[in-house]
Parts: structure tokens; C-alpha cells; sequence
């Protein structure tokens, strides 16, 4: 899955966003970032954006399987997939909404 298809995906499944009340900046290597920017109503997905309160570095492809629920969350991080800076109180929100 590319990295537009992803961006389409997630903003096709905004509303399952609202309520985070923070910025998650995802890095997916090659320079590539998406940003989800739960502070608005609805949330917004876009390329960039300001200071994150969380950054997730992931792969595109390991991104993907964690929105189609092939991946859970908290064997990303424990396998090393999934790399967390800054907020881990919100990587865990943002974690739950990804199960739900």
C-alpha cells in the first residue's frame, strides 16, 4: 500500500479519530510523513504539519496492516515496528481507536 492510498484510508476513517486531542505526526521513512491533527472536530489528515505531541515512526506497509487491524498496536512496539517519541499516553489513545 502506498503512502496515498494510506493517506485516503485514514481520511476516509476520520471520525474514528475524534477525541484524541493531539497532533501524531507518523514518520514512514523516505522523507514521507502523515499527520493526524485530532485537535480540530472532525480531525484532519494532511502531509504536514506543526510541532507533534507524539511521533510514530512506522512503514508504510506495517502502517497498513495497522489499519486494517492485521497488526496489533502493542506487538508493533514490542516487535520493534513501531517506534514511539513524546506522548506515550497518546500513542496509547491513538492505539485504542486503531482496535476499535
Amino acid at each position: 500500500m502506498t503512502v496515498d492510498q494510506i493517506e485516503a484510508q485514514m481520511k476516509a476513517n476520520v471520525l474514528n479519530f475524534v477525541g484524541l486531542g493531539a497532533l501524531v505526526k507518523f514518520e514512514l521513512g523516505g522523507g514521507s510523513t502523515l499527520f493526524i491533527d485530532g485537535r480540530t472536530t472532525p480531525p484532519t489528515i494532511s502531509r504536514e504539519g506543526g510541532t507533534p505531541d507524539t511521533t510514530l515512526t512506522i512503514s508504510p506497509e506495517n502502517l497498513a496492516k495497522l489499519a486494517d487491524g492485521k497488526l496489533a498496536p502493542t506487538l508493533a512496539f514490542m516487535t520493534g515496528k513501531l517506534k514511539v517519541s513524546g506522548s506515550m499516553g497518546i500513542a496509547l489513545k491513538l492505539a485504542n481507536m486503531l482496535e476499535d
